[in-house]
């Protein structure tokens, strides 16, 4: 279906079709209709099935026919990054719509603070993190009367986030009569019961919950951790259609030793985390969306949210804690039906966790060893009992011998 045939006002139409934009997604063509209409929805898709559009275009359409005064659009999301590219994206979709929005969050100076106190007042839409609107809410800086639609989105991401007590309140600061949306990649039971206490019969979309996408060629190496840096980078250095690569690091602290590992390899690396400061942030990813780093290193906090378009490689340097994250970073690339690969790089201690991921996908990825010229793989063994091997311990890792790297990949038992 396309965005015509929904009904959209033909400016939004104009301006969608700038921005390369014609046939509606799957989450589009369903939620749509349904917003036009006035009810509530909550909605369950996957990263890069263009939840966003699939909420703002309806509003923005009612914003475009109906008159309205002050801040009529909510919009709630966990991170600030996501905040600002929400904010972004609005700015493109109602180019020739009269409608203004603001992101508010944390981690900026004393005049930005008077900049969101004052767009609070002003803005049609308002994307803002939970903290920091609450933060001006307690100022007594907002003014919510005139809010005639709700968004959470990444509502579960938020849910983990520890910001279901934060959601609560800013949800009594807005009128009771509402449209509101509820947007989100998985739906764990405390998510059902916050739907349940703030939706009013809304309508369900389910859009391939906790699956990849199809165009995401899966695989993974059994490595152990001193070989997980010479491996990517000789996966790699040949490789010129590579050429965006995210490199996901489980913790913070190790994000600085990745990216020393993949350096001076005659290609850019940088690393982002939370330790950044947010205008830090910005200009790294500004960097890579424009090509001159070729590889960044990341926390999860690239993990969702993240509008980087053309992403051909994505690494999972450890194992991710669950099967959502892991989804939800392997969507990094393959986006808007485009293709792309994503390599998990799987320790001895980290296997148990991976073949639950397999589970959960409901699909076995090809496992591979390394080269030999690289070293040795441990042998794939996912029911070994968590804590068996420690690096550095009394115990030895059992090594696949190189004359066994010709050999079929081991695969999951």
């Amino acid at each position: 279906m396309t965005f015509k045939e929904i009904g959209l006002d033909d400016r939004i139409l104009e301006a969608i079709s700038y921005m390369g934009f014609d046939k509606a997604t799957p989450i589009q063509e369903q939620a749509i209709p349904e917003i036009l209409k006035g009810r509530d929805v909550i909605a369950c898709a996957q990263t890069g099935t263009g939840k966003t559009a699939a909420f703002m275009l309806p509003l923005l359409h009612q914003m475009a026919v109906e008159p309205h005064d002050g801040t009529s659009t909510l919009v709630i999301v966990p991170t600030r990054e996501l905040a600002v590219q929400i904010d972004q994206q609005i700015q493109g979709f109602a180019y020739f719509v009269p409608v203004a929005s603001m992101a508010i969050y944390g981690g900026g100076s004393g005049s930005e603070w008077e900049t969101q106190k004052k767009g609070l007042t002003n803005a049609d839409v308002i994307i803002a993190t939970p903290g920091k609107l609450i933060s001006h809410i307690n100022m007594g800086n907002v003014k919510f009367n005139k809010v005639r639609h709700l968004i959470l989105d990444e509502a579960d991401r938020m849910l983990d986030m520890g910001f279901y007590d934060d959601i609560k309140k800013i949800i009594e600061a807005l009128p009771k009569k509402r449209q509101t949306l509820m947007f989100s990649a998985t739906m764990p039971p405390k998510m059902r019961e916050l739907a349940r206490q703030n939706l009013n019969n809304p309508f369900e979309v389910s859009i391939a919950v906790s699956k990849p996408s199809e165009n995401v060629l899966q695989a993974a190496y059994l490595v152990n951790d001193g070989n997980k840096a010479r491996l990517i980078n000789d996966l790699i250095k040949d490789k010129p259609s590579f050429e965006s690569i995210i490199v996901f690091s489980s913790t913070k602290k190790s994000v600085n030793d990745i990216v020393k590992g993949l350096s001076g390899q005659g290609y850019k690396v940088e690393g982002i985390s939370s330790d950044l400061e947010q205008q830090q942030r910005e200009e790294v990813l500004n960097r890579f969306r424009s090509k001159q780093t070729r590889v960044i290193v990341a926390t999860d906090v690239l993990a969702r949210g993240i509008d980087i378009k053309d992403i051909n490689l994505v690494v999972n340097y450890n194992v991710p804690g669950d099967g959502e994250d892991y989804v939800h970073r392997i969507g990094r690339t393959a986006r808007a039906d485009a293709s792309g690969v994503a390599l998990t790089l799987i320790n001895e201690d980290e296997m148990y966790k991976f073949a639950a991921i397999e589970k959960l996908i409901g699909a076995s990825i090809n496992k591979l060893n390394i080269p030999p010229h690289i070293g040795e793989s441990p042998e794939w063994n996912p029911m070994r009992p968590k804590g068996h091997f420690r690096q550095g311990g009394g115990g030895k890792p059992t090594l696949r011998k190189p004359g066994n790297q010709g050999k079929k990949p081991a695969r999951k038992s």
